[in-house]
Order: structure tokens, then C-alpha cells, then sequence
């Protein structure tokens, strides 16, 4: 007759079989559900290239870039079952050296980033909760009533959908050499990383990493830096600029 402790670890060894096997399905149940109509689409707004010390600790002054962008983006076919959140990033890739070079690779520097969690599941803990050991107090009842007045008034938008206009960059970008201005060949790119609950990592197409969703990851025009502002070299083009736009008007 065995013991209790044999039985014990003969129930957790069951258990760990078992617990195994559901989330080997449930990694392997997402190739059921092909994500390939994410699309995002980013457009620069506005980029200046300023003369100062980019962080509070740094030691002296250098060129670093600022931007705001436009983007749209409908990232919600990459949520299933198996989704617990996507990490979604802006990136900039401009070229290593301010010398134009085709041997020189060029680097990427992320400017803005964000966090969409899956929308909650009826089986989740808080919902199981909230169902069968529900809040007593008056205040979080008014907030229910007035949460659910208001998704009744106005439905929730489809999780990944993302339109932002005049974004502003979460980090300014710099190089080891201390100066960014007029670098010619500059891109804004969007990815992402959908993060399961069990399973690999996926990543948005043209990262280089593996394995990769399908969809339409969105790059910008190429644009060049401009000049540092205030400068020398920023206060001609700006008149240059004004001139020519004078002598347009003059013309029509």
C-alpha cells in the first residue's frame, strides 16, 4: 500500500503532465490563427535637432533629435486566446556617421514605445471575482453603474487600434559622436512584439527576429535632419526658405 507522500507526488506528477500538455496546445493552437491584416502607417510631423545635454546626468553638450510623428495602426487581428500583451515601438534608423557613406551601417534608435493589454477574459481572475464575490460598498457600485452608462453610450475601440496625431517622442535619440544635424536618409519604422501567455515571443515582419507575424509594418518617407536650432546654418535655410515662399506669391 503506498503512503500519503507517494501518492502526493504521484498526483503532483500528474498534474505537472497534464498542465504541460495545455500549454503546449495552447503555444501551438496560434498557428490556427494566422495574424496577417495588422497594418500600422507613421508619418513625421515635426523633428528638430537641438544643442544641450540630452539627460541630467550627462557630462557635457551634444546634438540630439526630437520628433512627432502621426500614426495609425490596427494591430487588433494579432490578439487571440493566447495574447497577454502587445508591446508596440517607434523607430528611427539613420545612418551611423555624419560622413555619407555607403560602407557605413546605419543604426536604429527607438523614440516611442507603448504597452496594450489583451482585453479581459470572462474566465479571468478579476472577472470570476467581480461574478461570484462582488463589491459591497455604495461607491463601487456607483462606479459600475456609471462605467457601464458610459461603454453604453459609446463602445470600446477594438484593442490595437491606435490613431495619434502630433505624437510626441517618449526619448530623444543622439550619437557617440555628439552631433546628429543634417544627416541625410532617415526613416521612422513601427513594430511590434506580441508577448503570449505561454509560448515564443512574436515579432512584427523586418525585425530580423524569429519567429515573425505577417502584416504591413509602416515605414515614413525618408527625411534628413535639419540643422541645429538656433544655428547659423537653421536661421539661412529658414530664410531661404521665407524668400522663396514670398516669391511664389509674388509670381502668382
Amino acid at each position: 500500500m503506498h503512503s500519503s507522500l507517494n501518492r502526493a507526488q504521484a498526483v503532483f506528477g500528474f498534474f505537472t503532465t497534464v498542465a504541460l500538455f495545455v500549454a503546449g496546445f495552447a503555444a501551438l493552437s496560434v498557428f490556427l490563427y494566422p495574424a496577417d491584416n495588422a497594418k500600422t502607417e507613421v508619418e513625421v510631423r515635426n523633428v528638430q535637432v537641438i544643442k544641450g545635454r540630452p539627460n541630467y546626468y550627462s557630462t557635457k553638450k551634444e546634438e540630439y533629435a526630437q520628433f512627432r510623428f502621426d500614426l495609425d495602426a490596427d494591430l487588433s487581428p494579432l490578439f487571440n486566446w493566447n495574447t497577454k500583451q502587445l508591446f508596440v515601438y517607434v523607430f528611427a534608423s539613420y545612418s551611423s556617421s555624419d560622413k555619407e557613406s555607403s560602407l557605413v551601417p546605419s543604426s536604429e534608435s527607438i523614440i516611442w514605445d507603448t504597452i496594450i493589454s489583451a482585453p479581459a477574459s470572462p474566465y479571468s481572475w478579476d472577472s470570476l471575482r467581480e461574478r461570484f464575490f462582488p463589491a459591497k460598498s455604495s461607491a463601487a457600485k456607483k462606479s459600475r453603474s456609471a462605467s457601464s452608462k458610459n461603454k453604453s453610450k459609446k463602445e470600446p475601440a477594438a484593442p490595437g487600434v491606435l490613431r495619434l496625431r502630433g505624437q510626441r517622442g517618449k526619448y530623444q535619440i543622439s550619437d557617440i559622436t555628439g552631433k546628429m544635424a543634417e544627416r541625410s536618409n532617415v526613416t521612422l519604422s513601427v513594430g511590434w512584439n506580441v508577448q503570449p501567455w505561454v509560448g515564443a515571443l512574436w515579432w512584427s515582419p523586418g525585425s530580423g527576429a524569429v519567429p515573425r507575424t505577417a502584416g504591413q509594418a509602416g515605414s515614413s518617407k525618408p527625411f534628413d535632419f535639419p540643422a541645429v536650432k538656433g544655428s547659423k546654418n537653421a536661421a539661412a535655410k529658414e530664410a531661404a526658405a521665407s524668400e522663396g515662399q514670398k516669391g511664389t506669391a509674388s509670381a502668382v
